[in-house]
């Protein structure tokens, strides 16, 4: 893992937060919270389902989370529970990552202009507006202030041919972002959106052509090398501690300098 903090020094040190999002060990998400654990942090760490238990429960495990729950966004109950176990657990809340994205796959996979209403609206409210139910849910936890993170991409900017719906759903995902980050700024809560380049998971091998985008990401990027978890992972951990203390509402680019490119 790149390093982040001095040899002893521990910025997150007695503070707790929720990531939600990890698959599996390549996870975008799970490298963010090895970095927040880095960092001194304890973590609430979630799952989607029974199926994806196996695979997430050993790397919560590893990072000593005391809190281990299921959650499915769609499902209003298990979100309601996760923040009432942190709040029974820590009595607040010092950060949140939503990794969070879905659409069904006809609908991922498929021109924007065929998409479904039925499919656009799944995506929409799995991929977006889950993180702002969870903004509200965390905004009484966090009295003291705290950091709201949530992972964008590109394609939320500019066009990336058969990135297709998921585009306009992270563009909302962004706006979002900066109305949250006025809303929620006068009670000392910083929103940020982190837009990682282009990396091998398991959510984005259901995009058509996705072998050729991280060619020509490689190519293109100023840095000539893709990034990877952990590089996500340390910017993400760093937008939680008290040197970003005054950067909220933006969109944080991991790419290798990628999105600079005409």
């Amino acid at each position: 893992m790149p390093e982040l903090f001095p040899p002893g020094i521990r910025p997150l040190a007695g503070t707790c937060g929720i990531v939600a999002g990890i698959a599996n060990e390549h996870s975008i998400a799970f490298g963010c919270a090895k970095a927040f654990h880095a960092g001194g942090a304890e973590l609430a760490i979630t799952y989607l389902n029974d199926k994806a238990r196996p695979h997430v429960e050993p790397l919560a495990q590893r990072l000593g989370a005391p809190v281990f729950l299921p959650l499915d966004v769609t499902d209003s109950g298990q979100m309601q529970a996760l923040f009432d176990s942190v709040r029974d657990r820590w009595g607040r809340l010092d950060f949140l990552l939503h990794a969070i994205a879905y659409a069904p796959k006809e609908d991922l996979q498929g021109r924007l202009v065929d998409c479904s209403t039925e499919g656009f609206l799944t995506a929409m409210d799995i991929s977006c507006h889950s993180f702002i139910r969870m903004a509200r849910l965390a905004e009484p936890l966090m009295g003291a202030g705290g950091t709201l993170i949530t992972m964008s991409y590109y394609g939320a900017e500019k066009v990336i041919p058969d990135y297709d719906v998921m585009g306009p759903v992270k563009a909302a995902l962004e706006a979002s972002v900066r109305y949250l980050a006025y809303e929620l700024g006068s009670k000392g809560i910083r929103v940020h959106a982190v837009s990682p380049g282009p990396l091998k998971t398991r959510a984005a091998s259901g995009l058509k052509g996705f072998d050729d985008l991280l060619a020509m990401s490689a190519r293109r990027a100023p840095e000539h090398e893709l990034v990877d978890i952990d590089d996500v992972g340390v910017a993400t951990a760093f937008l939680a501690t008290p040197y970003a203390r005054l950067i909220t509402g933006g969109t944080i680019h991991v790419d290798g300098g990628y999105h600079v490119m005409g």
